[in-house]
């Protein structure tokens, strides 16, 4: 199995008790469809995995799959920080029809490379050779990583052993992955903001991204790695600078005001991170998604401005980024934007 083009991080919509939204699962991933999207990714970060019981985790891994029948690929989100949870949770993904799990190096316990390699991916693709795996390499979450010789290893010894997700920001090393793994091997950009460069660098060459924009932007999105692809290096660049403000907010930094308890007020920087930023931006537009479960929740009002004005942005220069969100959801997207109180709801 091949990854290449645009595949959507999908969130997890959820209702205001904080019980899944399985309707809104199907209207968007219904929406990514109608999109030409590469694939969909159910239960990754983006998908709140962590806050999901593992029954809710299957479920909506379940009910992707269902509702894609097989006109998209799906990528599993299988990853834990436990094999015995990832091999269950694979199995259960294999056992209703999913062809490829996306696997997170695993958090917090820290194993080392070796072990990552030995104890996790080989332990998971020599039991499920059937499945292609995609590992996910994000230090910043995990506090840990599978270096690129053991990527090497790994994709030399088991065939299923597909691709990476690259979150490191670490160009140097993504250019290793190419030099030791080959061209038969993907690539994935796991930073939504450097994708165009990770594709067009030739000592990359990158074939897609595991996308969170693409939850709103999906044609773009799709559209910019194709024209990339097609050698229209012109047409990527335009759909670049016209999802750029997007890209930016994946994650939000702010400094917000605190006052102590002696009465002053100083500042604390805050770092909203993903699907805190991307929940509030599809809220605003009027998509399906609900609040985050806690620990995430709600961003101060000065984050929520920053979202709406990567929203009003791309409105006013390039329309047709967000066009298909008022057309495939019934909206009108530029009110929306517009409209103080979509947004007021959403700060907290």
């Amino acid at each position: 199995m091949r990854f290449q083009g645009a595949y959507t991080a999908l969130v997890t919509p959820m209702l205001t008790d904080g019980a899944i939204d399985y309707d809104g699962l199907e209207k968007n991933t219904e929406f990514q469809i109608s999109q030409g999207i590469s694939g969909v990714v159910p239960v990754g970060t983006t998908g709140e995995s962590p806050t999901l019981n593992w029954q809710e985790h299957n479920g909506v891994i379940e009910s992707t799959i269902y509702t894609v029948d097989g006109r998209c690929a799906v990528i599993a989100g299988t990853g834990s920080n436990s094999t015995e949870e990832s091999m269950t949770s694979t199995r259960h993904a294999a056992d209703v029809g999913a062809k490829a799990v996306l696997m997170v190096d695993c958090y917090y316990n820290g194993p080392s490379s070796q072990e990552l390699r030995d104890e996790y991916y080989a332990a998971i693709a020599e039991r499920f050779p059937e499945v292609s795996i995609v590992s996910y390499v994000i230090p910043g979450r995990t506090g840990t990583a599978i270096s690129v010789e053991d990527i090497a290893i790994l994709a030399a010894r088991y065939p299923n052993f597909r691709a990476v997700k690259e979150a490191t920001g670490d160009l140097a090393r993504m250019a290793l992955t190419r030099q030791l793994c080959g061209p038969d091997f993907d690539i994935l950009s796991g930073d939504d903001d450097i994708t165009h460069q990770m594709i067009t660098d030739p000592a990359i060459a990158a074939s897609g991204v595991i996308s969170v924009m693409t939850n709103v932007a999906p044609k773009a999105t799709q559209e910019m790695i194709s024209a990339v692809r097609s050698g229209d290096a012109a047409r990527a660049e335009q759909l670049q600078s016209a999802l750029a403000p997007l890209f930016s907010v994946v994650t939000v930094k702010v400094e917000n005001e605190r006052t102590l308890p002696d009465g002053r007020r100083v500042k604390v920087a805050d770092k909203y991170r993903n699907p805190v930023a991307i929940k509030t931006l599809m809220s605003g537009l009027g998509m399906p998604a609900g609040p985050c479960r806690p620990p995430l929740g709600k961003m101060t009002r000065a984050g929520v401005e920053i979202v709406r004005e990567a929203a009003r942005t791309v409105w006013r220069n390039d329309p047709e980024v967000l066009q298909p969100v008022a057309e495939s959801y019934g909206v009108d997207v530029g009110a929306r934007i517009a409209d103080d109180g979509c947004w007021a709801a959403l700060a907290r």
